[in-house]
C-alpha cells in the first residue's frame, strides 16, 4: 500500500518527468514542491514507490521515472483535470463551428484535438445501424450519373454517385425518388439495408422479360448504390489526424514507432482498442502502455472520452507515448467530446 504522501510524491515525479523528460531525484522534488520534509524522507517514499514498481531508475545512481503501472496509479488518483484555458476553448469553437456535415465535423474535431494536445487524434464514427433514414433525394448530373443523398434522423447526410442507364425528366426523377424512398425511408438503417438486399435478390432471380422499363432498371441501379452506402453506415470507422507527431516524439518510445504507424494505417486494431476501453462515470477512459500489449501497442497510451451522437455513443481521444500530459489530454478530449455532443444535438433538433 502506498501512503498518501507517497501518492503525492508519485504525482510530483510524473509531472516533473513529463515537463523535463529527465529522471527525477529527491533533491529536485524538495526544491520544486512544497512537501515540508527533508530529501531523506522523500527518498524513503521513493523507495516504497520503487518497491511497488511504480517508479524505476533508468540508470545507476540516476533519478527515477514512472513505470506504466505508475502512470496508471497517477491517472486513477487524479483529483481533478486541469481546466482548458479560454484560448484553448476558443480554438475548439473556431475549429468546429461551421461544419457542413458529420464527416466534415469529425475531420475538424481531430484537427482541433491534435492541435491542442500535440498527439495523434482519433474520433470514432457513431454506429448508425440503429439510426432511421428520414429522407432521400436524387440529383441528376447528366451523362447517366445521379447523386443519391441519404439523411438519417441522427443528422447524418451522406452522398453516393450512381450510374443509371438513361436520362430522365424531372417527373421521372421524382418517381425514382419515391420508389427508393418507399424501400428505406422511415426504417432503421439495418432494416432498410436488409430490405434493399431482398429487393435486389428478387430482381436478380426473376426471369428476364421485355416488360422492364428504363425507369425500372434505373431504380435497381439506384438501390445498388443505396445498398453500398447503407453498408458503410453500419461499419465502424475512425478519423485520425496528427500522425506526424509520432515522428516528432520518437525519442519517447523505447522501441520502434512502426506498430503505431501500422495501427493508424490499418485502423482495425485501433477500433478494437478504443471500443474496448472501460470508461469511468464521467465517460473518460485511459489505456496505458503494457495494458495495450494485446493490441501490439505496448509503447503507447490512449486517452478518450465518450460523446453522444443523439443516442449513439462513440469515442474521441488521443494516442501518444506513455510520457504524456494525462491531465491536460484528458481535459482536452472531455471538452471536445462535450462540444461535439452539443453540436450534434443542436443539429438534430433543427
Amino acid at each position: 500500500m502506498v501512503s498518501e504522501r507517497g501518492l503525492e510524491v508519485l504525482r510530483a515525479i510524473v509531472q516533473d518527468y513529463v515537463d523535463t523528460n529527465e529522471p527525477v531525484g529527491s533533491k529536485s522534488i524538495v526544491e520544486r514542491h512544497a512537501f515540508g520534509v527533508s530529501a531523506a524522507t522523500i527518498r524513503n517514499d521513493m523507495a516504497q514507490l520503487e518497491d511497488e514498481e511504480l517508479i524505476v531508475a533508468p540508470h545507476t545512481s540516476s533519478g527515477r521515472v514512472p513505470t506504466d503501472k505508475g502512470y496508471r496509479v497517477f491517472v486513477d488518483h487524479l483529483a481533478e483535470l486541469r481546466p482548458l484555458t479560454s484560448a484553448q476553448r476558443a480554438a475548439i469553437t473556431s475549429f468546429l463551428d461551421g461544419a457542413g456535415d458529420l464527416d466534415d465535423l469529425l475531420v475538424r474535431t481531430v484537427r482541433a484535438l491534435t492541435r491542442l494536445t500535440g498527439q495523434v487524434a482519433i474520433v470514432q464514427y457513431p454506429s448508425f445501424a440503429r439510426a432511421s433514414v428520414s429522407h432521400v433525394e436524387l440529383v441528376q448530373l447528366g451523362g447517366g450519373r445521379m447523386l443519391v443523398i441519404i439523411v438519417t434522423d441522427t443528422g447524418r447526410v451522406s452522398q453516393r454517385l450512381a450510374t443509371v442507364r438513361g436520362e430522365f425528366g424531372e417527373e421521372e426523377v421524382q418517381r425514382l425518388r419515391t420508389a427508393v424512398s418507399a424501400v428505406i425511408v422511415g426504417r432503421a438503417v439495418r432494416d432498410g439495408a436488409q430490405l434493399v438486399e431482398e429487393r435486389l435478390a428478387e430482381a436478380s432471380a426473376a426471369p428476364a422479360s421485355g416488360q422492364t422499363t428504363p425507369l425500372d432498371e434505373a431504380a435497381l441501379d439506384l438501390l445498388r448504390a443505396v445498398a453500398e452506402e447503407l453498408e458503410e453506415f453500419r461499419q465502424d470507422r475512425l478519423v485520425l489526424a496528427g500522425a506526424a507527431n509520432l515522428a516528432r516524439r520518437e525519442a519517447d518510445f523505447r522501441g520502434s514507432i512502426y506498430p503505431l504507424l501500422e495501427a493508424i494505417e490499418e485502423q482495425v486494431t485501433l477500433l478494437r482498442l478504443v471500443s474496448e476501453m472501460h470508461a469511468d462515470d464521467q465517460g473518460l477512459s485511459a489505456s496505458i502502455g503494457r495494458e495495450n500489449e494485446p493490441f501490439g501497442l505496448a509503447e503507447a497510451s490512449v486517452v478518450a472520452s465518450d460523446y453522444d451522437a443523439t443516442g449513439s455513443l462513440a469515442r474521441v481521444g488521443v494516442m501518444g507515448p506513455t510520457r504524456m500530459d494525462y491531465p491536460t489530454n484528458l481535459a482536452a478530449v472531455r471538452a471536445v467530446a462535450r462540444y461535439l455532443t452539443r453540436m450534434l444535438h443542436e443539429e438534430n433538433s433543427r
